[in-house]
């Protein structure tokens, strides 16, 4: 591959670590998002959760994209407001629907380009006080087929749906070791996820490997969502 990926949140957590192993295995990659990175490519400052990438900033031809921004807003029915929902989709669906807006016609020149987006378990198993992120994150599953279905077959469109990852976002729910053990013991495998794992699942499906695949909305949950 020789068109760059674009990373959209790769200051820290999961999109960090595939920028991490993108490094590792020679695939090129610019980053965008609020915070510049230390990986030493092009960053495109930016906030995916008020307005578009800017396009004059973008390479014309695109190897893939990754989509990273999310949120974690746990809240019971009687705490959550109007404006908590329209906050999460903000930053989680129409962020990614502008991001491969802004992507597409450059990812169609590049033979066997991918995107990547990002749901939660909390989509296919119901948990409490989950309303606004597993509401935001359905939108993106949905925003995922359908891309796939319009971008076929120049460009291949697959979703991941963690569960619990060891990240800064989810660093409230594993503040203590009696938090964290209570997390993993929820979890078939018993233990939560660290994000170099949900970078592997990422790095494969924009690899060649994954060329048979989209459409798809993939658990990387520790058996969470199925068992």
């Amino acid at each position: 591959m020789t068109a760059p990926l674009l990373l959209i949140g790769a200051s820290s957590g999961i999109g960090q670590a595939i920028a991490h192993r993108s490094q590792a295995q020679g695939i090129p990659f610019i980053t965008a998002g609020r915070r510049a990175t230390s990986f030493g490519v092009p960053h495109i400052t930016y906030d995916a959760s008020t307005g578009p990438l800017p396009q004059e900033q973008l390479p014309a031809e695109l190897g893939g994209l990754v989509y990273c921004p999310g949120s974690i807003d746990l809240k019971p029915l009687r705490s959550t407001r109007a404006d908590d929902l329209r906050t999460a989709f903000e930053l989680n669906a129409v962020g990614a629907f502008l991001a491969v807006q802004a992507c597409a016609e450059r990812l169609k020149k590049v033979p066997g380009s991918g995107i990547v987006l990002f749901s939660t378990v909390a989509v296919a198993r119901g948990m409490a006080f989950h309303t606004t992120v597993a509401a935001a994150k359905g939108a993106v599953e949905g925003l995922t087929r359908s891309l796939a279905a319009e971008l076929a077959p120049h460009v291949r469109v697959n979703c991941i749906a963690p569960s619990l990852t060891r990240t800064p976002l989810a660093e409230k729910l594993l503040s203590t070791p009696e938090r964290e053990a209570a997390g993993a013991d929820r979890h078939p495998l018993k233990r939560v996820g660290e994000a170099a794992e949900v970078a592997a699942m990422a790095t494969f499906l924009l690899s060649d490997e994954a060329r048979w695949i989209t459409g798809q909305v993939l658990a990387v949950d520790g058996g969470l969502s199925t068992l």
